[in-house]
């Protein structure tokens, strides 16, 4: 038996996690999905505490918050010197410790072709950089085709960026992704274990699924939106309206009906589907390589969509269909046994989405750090840490402190909320000034003092010195010369 698991690391681009019938979603199968959590562990309350793309991510490679990292939208990245800094990414910590580290898909790095710690990369970017001449673009040139803006096809206004892709499947996004992951694990030949990450660039707008998929769907079935309440968050809605027209999406949401928003969500479903299918081929990989024994899988998202949700598209703030993302963990039978998993479970404790980053790092045996905020996932027989009692979460202009039942989030447009999921789980009645005062003020405290920490902690690369520097000798000489940057 090897020391350590190979590791396979999938994760969907903006799939909410009641579009996957493990979490309960009666209008499709997923069943490649679902089947991860047997022999592990299916996570009910994980969060996103950054959902928008860039910020996840880099949280995820990192272990530490947007606020420590700096990342807090799209268009931010983390400092190219960040080894320097003492900040190490997972896939750089793993080849290190003697992993072969493989990344295939959207990874959305500045710059896109970066490897952060991969050995080798396949590359499929966001389907909304279609400039971007990566693998997936040599492919689809090869075979006559090329990246196609949601705009190029037809009823793109009408149906809110609901389409029918102009690729065959053969040639679309997700199934060129999972082919070549599927096949890379056919291939793998070398002694070292290995740690690869599948980066589906699906479900994520434009809404294109491909024919044979999207008539699996009615629009019918499809569970209704969370209504929009009047006055509730004027300038989240206007904000949401004014950034989804530009070049990027180019849609104009001001008429927003739901009929609109159930063909949406039966184009999802069917992107949704689609992924299933392509990660019930990766699993047949490992089975015919006879490698499910001997590797973690971890399946999640980095955010979700609204898809009506509210009067909004999208992600970018911390209701529920933005923030509550699937989280699913197979662990193999022989680090199950000697760790005590037990098989399709249901971990109910409030579990982030950068714990991923603590539960690699763990299976692989590698130290974790202190100045990370993610903690081992419980339940996987790792060394745990206390349940958390509240969740913090940021992005730039957008706060959240949430303990499970209550969530209080705030947003620099001046808009604040707060919900009780409890007896409101869609998010309909703002309770701020209606007698929470002492729920309030305890969310607030949490939220406040996350962040004076964590911003405190993201100037560490300026700090001069740890230590009182009067009685340093060296310090007192000239030509004394400063660290910089300061390391972890």
């Amino acid at each position: 038996m090897p020391d350590r698991p190979n590791i396979l690391f999938i994760l969907a681009d903006q799939l909410r996690q009641d579009f996957l019938s493990c979490y309960g979603a009666d209008f499709i199968s997923t069943p490649n999905i679902d089947r991860i959590a047997t022999g592990g562990v299916r996570y009910s309350q994980a969060y996103s505490q950054h959902p928008v793309c860039v910020a996840a991510r880099v949280s995820l490679l990192t272990g530490m918050n947007a606020i420590k990292t700096g990342v807090g939208a799209n268009g931010t990245f983390l400092r190219p010197d960040h080894q320097q800094c003492g900040t190490h990414t997972w896939p750089e910590q793993l080849a290190a410790a003697g992993y072969h580290t493989s990344a295939i898909g959207k990874m959305h790095f500045y710059p896109w072709d970066s490897s952060l710690g991969f050995n080798e990369r396949i590359i499929t970017e966001d389907k909304r950089w279609l400039l971007i001449q990566d693998d997936y673009y040599r492919f689809l040139a090869a075979r006559g085709h090329r990246k196609y803006h949601g705009n190029e096809h037809e009823g793109y206004q009408e149906n809110r960026g609901a389409i029918v892709s102009l690729l065959p499947w053969e040639c679309y996004w997700d199934h060129f992704v999972g082919e070549q992951a599927a096949d890379y694990l056919m291939r793998y030949e070398r002694q070292e274990p290995l740690a690869m990450m599948v980066g589906f660039p699906g479900p994520h707008c434009p809404y294109d699924p491909t024919p044979e998929y999207l008539k699996l769907f009615d629009e019918a079935d499809m569970p209704a939106s969370a209504p929009e309440v009047d006055g509730q968050h004027p300038g989240l809605r206007r904000a949401n309206i004014e950034g989804n027209k530009l070049p990027w999406n180019g849609v104009d949401y001001t008429e927003f009906t739901e009929a609109h928003k159930r063909k949406i969500r039966a184009h999802y479903a069917a992107m949704v589907k689609q992924i299933d299918d392509e990660v019930g081929r990766i699993l047949e990989a490992l089975e015919q390589r006879d490698m499910m024994k001997d590797t973690l899988i971890v399946f999640a998202s980095d955010h979700g969509d609204y898809l009506g949700d509210h009067g909004l598209i999208g992600k970018g703030t911390f209701f529920e269909g933005s923030t509550h993302v699937p989280l699913l963990v197979h662990v193999p039978d022989q680090w199950a046994t000697r760790s005590e998993v037990i098989s399709d479970s249901v971990g109910d404790e409030l579990v982030t989405l950068t714990d991923v980053t603590a539960t690699i790092l763990g299976f692989a045996g590698c130290p974790g750090t202190e100045h990370m905020d993610a903690h081992p996932l419980p339940g996987l027989g790792l060394q745990e840490q206390p349940t958390r009692e509240v969740i913090t979460g940021f992005l730039d202009g957008a706060w959240m402190a949430f303990d499970g039942r209550w969530k209080l989030t705030k947003y620099a447009l001046g808009e604040a909320m707060l919900f009780d999921l409890l007896e409101d789980p869609q998010e309909q009645r703002n309770l701020l000034g209606d007698g929470y005062a002492k729920i309030y003020r305890h969310l607030d405290a949490a939220m406040v003092d996350a962040m004076m920490v964590s911003t405190t902690a993201s100037h560490r690369d300026k700090m001069v010195y740890v230590r009182d520097l009067s009685a340093d000798e060296e310090f007192g000489r000239a030509g004394w010369h400063r660290d910089f940057p300061r390391s972890w």
